[in-house]
């Protein structure tokens, strides 16, 4: 990713705390008509939570995520025609492509949830999606049906497309694998609405 970082949509570091980089690819994520549309993605995982939960008891698996995308015309949209012309067929692929996203990683039962819309930090407005699901968890003797949420939101910045979103279980860590010693670590114990608001926060940082 060195030598072509600027391919790649930015997250200011200050933003990523407790979030770890595991993959930087690009790939043809869709095709419109005579235009082939190139995604540069960034994905993080909080390998904290990672942590915190194999080490109290020893299941170790991804459980939540985080990336962003910047999308690339290629041709390039000829002139006169601006983002907001496809921006609705660039939503509802990005929608099939995310629930693709969450299948790669173990998700299933996806359901889409209801869209608004929300400001993010280079200016302007996302649109926003929610969504549920569930992921199978192998914990010894046990097979849980973790529920989970996640969120996909795209715009717009000078120009160019920006997708990001991400998945998070949706109730405690703690209380879904029977973590005696919450106090391992804080993020075994937190609840929706903190995961909810930490990915909705790294979401609005993407540049």
């Amino acid at each position: 990713m060195s030598g072509d970082a600027g391919r790649f949509p930015a997250v200011p570091d200050g933003r990523l705390d407790g979030w770890t980089r595991t993959d930087a690819f690009s790939e043809t994520v869709f095709e419109l008509s005579a235009v082939s549309v190139e995604g540069h993605t960034v994905i993080y995982e909080d390998d904290r939570l990672r942590t915190a939960v194999r080490e109290a008891t020893g299941v170790d698996r991804m459980w939540r995520f985080f990336f962003a995308t910047r999308l690339e015309f290629s041709p390039p949209l000829p002139p006169g025609v601006g983002p907001m012309a496809v921006f609705s067929t660039v939503a509802s692929q990005a929608d099939d492509r995310f629930v693709d996203i969450l299948a790669e990683r173990g998700f299933r039962s996806v359901s889409r949830g209801r869209r608004e819309r929300v400001r993010v930090e280079t200016g302007g407005r996302a649109r926003l999606r929610k969504y549920t699901a569930v992921l199978d968890v192998d914990a010894g003797d046990d097979a849980i049906d973790l529920q989970t949420a996640g969120m996909l939101a795209v715009w717009t910045v000078d120009g160019e497309f920006r997708l990001a979103g991400g998945a998070y279980p949706s109730r405690p860590l703690a209380d879904v694998l029977r973590i005696e010693d919450s106090g391992v670590d804080e993020l075994t114990a937190a609840g929706e609405n903190r995961f909810r608001e930490d990915l909705l926060g790294v979401i609005r940082a993407v540049r």
